[in-house]
């Protein structure tokens, strides 16, 4: 099975099923050397002209490391019989096992960063901004103390879509 490339126009899925439901990998470095994790908070739009995506990643993921050190992160989804594999790599970090082995999962290059051969959807991002969410930052305090008891917050990234390739 291969990989056809689409515009970002012909992409047909809704946000909200596809990432608050069925979830998405965050995933950045190598084929060789990479991290990945699940995420259900994301978005997709346009923001300076360009077709982009958000993504939020707390200070204390393993993957955090990897998308700020590159330029590139992918997000991939997956269907339904992946659900454990998505499940194991929410709840396991890569610092301490290699839970995208353990997933059953083959990372392969795309553009020199990492996605997953078994994915169904696969779209390249090129980083284009970051803000670090502060708790002063929240109009709605209720928010604030509801998901970040622990002080652990998101960094938001803003990456425009580079690519999209779909399984043929």
């Amino acid at each position: 099975m291969g990989w056809k490339e689409i515009k970002p126009e012909e992409l047909n899925v809704n946000p909200f099923t596809a990432i608050g439901k069925e979830w998405m990998l965050i995933t950045a470095g190598d084929e060789t050397h990479c991290n990945t994790m699940t995420a259900s908070w994301g978005g997709m739009g346009v923001i300076w002209g360009k077709p982009s995506v958000t993504a939020y990643i707390r200070q204390t993921r393993y993957t955090k490391e990897f998308v700020d050190q590159g330029e590139y992160f992918t997000i991939t989804f997956f269907d339904e019989t992946y659900r454990k594999a998505l499940n194991l790599c929410g709840t396991v970090s890569g610092r301490d096992r290699d839970k995208i082995k353990e997933a059953g999962l083959t990372p392969v290059n795309v553009e020199g960063t990492a996605a997953f051969e078994e994915a169904n959807l696969i779209i390249l991002c090129k980083k284009q901004y970051h803000q670090f969410m502060s708790p002063e930052g929240f109009d709605v305090k209720e928010n604030d103390t509801k998901w970040y008891s622990d002080r652990d917050y998101h960094t938001m990234y803003i990456g425009s879509i580079e690519k999209i390739y779909i399984k043929e």
